[in-house]
């Protein structure tokens, strides 16, 4: 799990800048439809979903286009047919990196994530290279008293729970994901981050002269219109994080 909530801030900042020009929104629509092809157009029956959702209103994504993107999913309205594919592959220092694809186009996924890999010192692997250095699961970042968080959590049938800097990770399994969200908020437990998603299951440390080097390059990937979410299994210390421009 290293490396992951700093990524997610990451992200979260880099977010407020997309959403200006729009590719962001592109993004959390297509995950949406795609959420609620796949599982359904309930949230409460369908993790992925309410994560997409979960998203979509953090990143003020409109009511009306979230239920649009919702109908379009469940086949209510006519829309794109989405393949959902990884990529996978390697960064600077060894990172292990896990790309999750939506598109209607693959062949220009393809060459665009090839390209993206090529051009910031990465190398695209054959599937199954490094999928299974990852597994997913329902992932919480909060802020709120240990005890609280962890007696809300575990009874909601959470795995684990972990320090991270001033905030608290909890993880479960996707199925458990509404369940242990619902608990945490009933509780009164601020949730900066709630989402399933890909956690590695080992990580590769990263020093200050490689840092930039991954994150430019998951931060390339991560751009690409087609490019609905990017994992890497870095572990950057609190003191090259703060010492980067991010």
């Amino acid at each position: 799990m290293a490396g992951h909530s700093k990524w997610a801030n990451i992200k979260h900042r880099k977010g407020r800048q997309d959403a200006l020009r729009g590719k962001l929104f592109a993004k959390l629509v297509k995950g949406i439809e795609a959420a609620a092809r796949a599982g359904g157009g309930d949230p409460a029956a369908n993790a992925a979903l309410t994560t997409a959702i979960d998203k979509a209103k953090a990143s003020s994504l409109p009511a009306d286009n979230i239920e649009r993107a919702i109908k379009r999913g469940i086949g209510e309205v006519e829309g794109a047919n989405y393949e959902e594919f990884y990529y996978e592959g390697y960064g600077p220092g060894g990172v292990a990196v896990y790309v999750h694809v939506l598109t209607d186009n693959r062949n220009r996924a393809s060459s665009d994530v090839r390209s993206a890999f090529s051009r910031n010192g990465g190398n695209l692997g054959e599937p199954g290279s490094v999928a299974y250095i990852f597994d997913q699961k329902g992932y919480f970042l909060v802020e709120g008293d240990e005890d609280t968080v962890m007696l809300a959590a575990l009874d909601a049938g959470a795995e684990d729970i972990k320090a991270s800097e001033t905030l608290l990770e909890v993880t479960c399994e996707p199925g458990d994901f509404a369940a242990v969200k619902t608990s945490l908020e009933e509780a009164g437990v601020r949730i900066e981050t709630g989402e399933v998603t890909q956690l590695p299951n080992l990580s590769v440390p990263v020093d200050e002269a490689t840092a930039p080097k991954v994150l430019r390059l998951i931060d390339a990937i991560d751009d690409l219109d087609d490019v609905q979410e990017v994992f890497g299994n870095f572990d950057i210390s609190d003191e090259v994080m703060s010492s980067l421009d991010v």
